[in-house]
């Protein structure tokens, strides 16, 4: 792959990632050189490229998902990838806002395989530049003087809000013990589809796509993001650290109601019951129980449920990818969607 658009006919979705973070990290940069010394000091130790004192580091970078999204999309209505890298930067930008705060309010101490920010540099710092990232996502968009750029922002502001309102019932679930399923996916629909669908949604605007491509083209993000969803929260329980970069057992030592764990404690069966008399108790659990606490998950039907909900939801953004007639770059897209949706457990 190079960074002028063109690419071989077969590809991995790792090729894709890589094309998309060669055309994307250059805009990337140029943005957060634009903050205050602090600011960027503390955006690009989150983003993995320094270290907490400024020297240059290799990896720990996201995988580019998103943006992927943004530039396939503007390429899958006939319009060119390079058009619509500020759509790409926006959203970039905004899932790291998210991140930065999601890390404080869950207490998470490691992202990408080190410190998160707000341990190393306090949580002021991690929330205030998680704002003026999502201050500088809107800045980008407008800066592209696309006709759509309003539009555009309107679109990127609508969609933050739905991830902060999605972000307010993860946190008030902390409080509650009893979740409904339909709750909880409810709230997966706003936490992570509605950025998803918004990076497609923005880089079919920046293809110049029409009204209804960008509709059926943000319905293939937020499945594909909801079926994300499905497929992290059971990295939560049951993926190698060496992977995620975070603890085992994260979600379920932290009593996390994420999807496949309130499957199992909805679940009318005996594994699910005796998932709530552990879950629910106010001492914390031991690592044995971390274990049993797992098993049980699995057992009430909750890992498999997860996994087909993400297939059928998979099968579901594929009919909306169809419908939004892409002249070219759907193959790419389907790579990239089953590989958020399939990733190793």
């Amino acid at each position: 792959m190079t960074t002028t658009g063109i690419r071989p006919a077969e590809h991995s979705a790792h090729d894709v990632l890589e094309w998309t973070r060669r055309h994307t990290d250059p805009a990337l940069r140029a943005a957060i050189d634009t903050l205050p010394a602090t600011a960027r000091r503390v955006a690009g130790y989150h983003l993995g490229w320094w270290d907490e004192d400024g020297r240059p580091a290799e990896g720990g970078a996201g995988k580019a998902i998103r943006p992927a999204l943004a530039l396939l999309a503007s390429e899958a209505v006939g319009g060119s990838a390079t058009a619509a890298v500020p759509a790409a930067v926006a959203v970039e930008l905004v899932h790291n806002f998210s991140l930065l705060h999601d890390d404080v309010m869950d207490g998470d101490r490691t992202r990408r395989h080190r410190p998160t920010a707000w341990t190393v540099f306090g949580i002021g710092n991690a929330v205030l530049v998680g704002d003026v990232l999502l201050s500088l996502a809107c800045d980008v968009l407008a800066a592209s003087e696309h006709p759509s750029a309003t539009k555009a922002i309107r679109l990127l502001t609508d969609a933050v809000q739905r991830l902060v309102a999605g972000q307010f019932v993860d946190i008030a679930f902390q409080d509650r013990r009893a979740v409904q399923l339909d709750e909880c996916v409810s709230m997966a629909e706003n936490k992570t589809g509605a950025l998803l669908g918004a990076a497609c949604a923005l880089g079919t605007i920046f293809g110049d796509g029409t009204a209804q491509q960008v509709d059926h083209q943000r319905a293939f993000g937020e499945g594909v993001g909801l079926a994300f969803q499905h497929v992290d929260d059971l990295l939560g329980i049951w993926g190698d650290p060496a992977r995620t970069g975070k603890s085992a057992f994260s979600d379920l030592r932290t009593r996390k109601k994420s999807l496949p764990v309130v499957a199992a404690l909805t679940a009318d069966n005996p594994a699910g019951r005796e998932l709530a008399d552990l879950y629910y108790r106010d001492e914390a659990l031991e690592e044995e129980e971390l274990l049993q606490v797992a098993a049980l998950v699995e057992a009430a039907g909750g890992r498999a449920w997860s996994q087909d909900q993400a297939d059928d939801l998979l099968a579901r953004s594929m009919e909306h990818l169809r419908l939004a007639q892409p002249v070219k770059r759907a193959d790419e897209l389907s790579t990239l969607a089953r590989f958020v949706t399939h990733r190793d457990q």
